[in-house]
């Protein structure tokens, strides 16, 4: 079966049972909302105690409570019945409109409470706490009983929040027989006080002074208020069915209609790829996709791309190479050809020099072997290492012993700078080859009087190895090639300013098998400055 059939297949399969569990569901839950709803709705409930507790906040009296209950019933379609807690019926929708009480649902009362919560500052001090609830206390009083004389009188009353969370009243018009009572009334004020002081020590300071003001505005503040709403056995409102089916029927063909074009969008790409795919496994190695677009069948296709231009750049860098070794080893084969083939003739006699030019060539052709066969073992993670505990200071001294006999013979000062005991975890002979091959440039970079040196210094967690020349330099241009296979600075390619042209890829290699890295900084005229960095071993040590 072609993969277009079996996307489509899955995805109608998908989309039909997920039509039919999402319609069964919506059928069901939906029912169930929509009788929760006709009792009471969760928003419906909290705009009625809402407002309610507004008008008792800012009122300070229950009187006048119809319209606004008549005004809700009418906006929610609820019946809505207001009582006391002490059974006081203040409201009843059914009787404000005209019509016989109907009997109210079994759902719980909600209860409102009209009394402002304080809002203590974070921070006071138990007595600033105290005192605050005490002014409190006597400042709810006044503006309770202002509020409600403002009510009675036919004035239209608001009320803000201010920051202790009391309401500050203001009415239109004002009403010249209501005045504002005075908020320390004796004794009152001194029996408030006594009350909230008791509360100084308590372990919950803020729910104690809490407690007070509600207990001692009482007597002012308008009761709380229970409220019923829904009608009792009311037939809740049911759900069409038909509808949900014509929905969930579209759904299915818009499923359809999806799976066929996300077919088409995917399989266009898939065969470009499987096209790129076969003309790249027959040596078309230029064959790319054309992407466009972030999802993942187009990052697919830049990783093929990507993965193509891999392909295409190793097989560039493999041609190089065979023609750099054949270019390294022609000549030099054709010199020893052409010698040994002059001494069987008797054209030249085989003087000790010449056979000993003869055998250092040899000693040359099979050095670019050993590095080739080092520089294949390592890319290819086969180098043998033993790891131990390795003194920088001991490896540069010997490395300096070890080409002392080159500097001298190039008039070369060959120097070593060590800042305390460094140590590394690496193999020795392994970071005595790199170091070699560095110093070994180095020298043959450097002119006669000229200086080369050997540092190491710890820095924090890495060790720092420098070789530094003062030779004449590399350009800007040719230092990303440094470490290239067979590249040398020399344009001539001639044995006297270089080797083999391996010895920094194989240096670079074995430092990134030690989990370290190797650069290169250089000016013109001036020299030339190999940095490796490795991970130190042991703890630094700090001075003074």
């Amino acid at each position: 079966m072609s993969f277009r059939l079996r996307v489509l297949g899955l995805l109608a399969l998908i989309a039909l049972a997920a039509t039919a569990a999402t319609a069964w569901l919506t059928l069901r839950q939906v029912t169930s909302q929509v009788q929760d709803s006709v009792t009471a709705g969760r928003q419906e409930v909290s705009r009625i105690t809402g407002e309610l507790h507004a008008y008792g906040f800012a009122h300070g009296t229950w009187t006048g409570l119809s319209p606004t209950v008549s005004e809700l019933a009418e906006d929610t379609g609820q019946r809505i019945r207001v009582t006391t807690e002490t059974d006081v019926l203040l409201a009843d929708s059914d009787a404000l409109a005209g019509r016989t009480p109907r009997a109210v649902s079994g759902q719980p009362p909600v209860l409102v409470d009209p009394r402002p919560v304080l809002r203590l500052p974070a921070g006071l001090v138990p007595m600033a706490s105290i005192k605050r609830t005490v002014t409190a206390i006597g400042e709810y009083r006044s503006t309770a009983v202002y509020a409600a004389c403002l009510t009675r009188a036919g004035a239209r009353v608001t009320a803000r929040t201010d920051s202790l969370g009391l309401p500050v009243v203001s009415a239109a018009p004002r009403s010249a027989q209501c005045v504002k009572p005075d908020l320390w009334v004796e004794p009152q004020g001194r029996q408030d006080a006594a009350a909230a002081f008791k509360c100084e020590k308590e372990p919950d300071l803020t729910a104690c002074l809490q407690r007070v003001f509600t207990e001692r505005t009482a007597s002012v503040a308008p009761p709380r208020l229970t409220v019923r709403l829904g009608v009792r056995d009311e037939s809740p409102a049911t759900l069409a069915a038909a509808p949900t089916v014509a929905v969930a029927a579209g759904v299915a063909l818009v499923a359809l209609l999806g799976a066929l074009l996300l077919s088409r969008a995917v399989l266009r790409p898939v065969r470009a790829l499987t096209s790129a795919a076969r003309g790249l496994g027959e040596g078309e190695l230029e064959r790319r996709v054309s992407v466009s677009g972030r999802d993942e069948i187009a990052e697919l296709g830049r990783a093929f791309n990507r993965m193509a231009d891999s392909l295409q750049a190793a097989e560039q860098q493999q041609r190089r190479l065979t023609g750099d070794i054949a270019h390294e080893l022609r000549t030099p084969l054709a010199n020893l050809r052409g010698y040994l083939e002059a001494l069987r003739d008797g054209v030249v006699e085989p003087t000790p020099e010449l056979l000993d030019s003869l055998h250092e060539e040899a000693l040359l052709q099979q050095r670019i072997v050993d590095d080739l066969r080092d520089l294949a073992l390592a890319e290819a993670g086969a180098l043998t290492y033993h790891r131990a505990t390795v003194d920088l200071g001991d490896l540069l001294e010997a490395c300096r012993t070890a080409h002392r006999a080159q500097a001298h013979t190039a008039g070369v000062t060959l120097r070593v700078d060590i800042e305390g005991p460094v140590h590394v975890d690496a193999d020795a002979d392994r970071l005595r080859q790199v170091l070699g091959n560095l110093v070994g440039n180095a020298l043959r970079a450097t002119g006669q009087g000229g200086t080369v040196t050997l540092a190491a210094v710890r820095r924090g967690a890495f060790a720092v190895v420098e070789v530094r020349d003062t030779g004449k330099g590399i350009s800007a241009e040719d230092l990303p090639r440094l470490f290239d296979r067979f590249w040398r600075a020399d344009p001539s390619r001639g044995r006297a300013t270089g080797g083999s042209g391996l010895g920094l890829s194989i240096a670079r290699q074995i430092v990134t098998d030690h989990g370290g890295t190797i650069a290169a900084r250089s000016t013109v005229g001036a020299g030339t400055t190999f940095t490796v960095t490795l991970m130190a071993t042991g703890e630094p040590v700090v001075d003074g």
